[in-house]
C-alpha cells in the first residue's frame, strides 16, 4: 500500500530512504490521477522491499510540490539516492511505469 506523506515527513520518507522511491504527485479533484491510483497500489504492493511507493496530496503538501516544480497532475517522480532520477508527467499504462522502475532496481 502507498504511504501517504505530506510536506512534515517529506524528507524523511523519501530522501532519506535506502529503497529507490515513487513518489506519486496528485489530488482528490483529479480525474487523470484517480485512474492512476489503482496502478500505483498494484505497484507498491508487486515491488514491496524493493520500492517505496508514497503518495503526495499537492493540495495539502504545497511546499513539496513547489520544491520539485510540480506543475500538473499526476506527476511521479521516481528517487534514488535522495536525487530525482526519472519523471512521469500524466496518466499512463502501468508496463510504462514497470519499465521506469526495473531501470531503477
Amino acid at each position: 500500500m502507498a504511504i501517504a506523506v505530506n510536506d512534515s515527513d517529506f524528507e524523511e520518507i523519501v530522501l532519506n530512504s535506502e529503497l529507490p522511491v515513487l513518489v506519486d504527485f496528485w489530488a482528490e479533484w483529479c480525474g487523470p490521477c484517480k485512474m492512476m491510483l489503482p496502478i500505483v497500489e498494484e505497484l507498491s504492493t508487486e515491488f514491496e522491499g524493493k520500492l517505496t511507493v508514497v503518495k503526495v496530496d499537492v493540495d495539502s503538501s504545497q511546499g513539496t510540490a513547489a520544491k520539485f516544480g510540480i506543475r500538473n497532475i499526476p506527476t511521479i517522480l521516481f528517487f534514488k539516492g535522495g536525487v530525482v532520477v526519472d519523471k512521469q508527467v500524466g496518466a499512463v499504462p502501468k508496463n510504462s511505469l514497470v519499465e521506469k522502475i526495473n531501470k531503477l532496481i
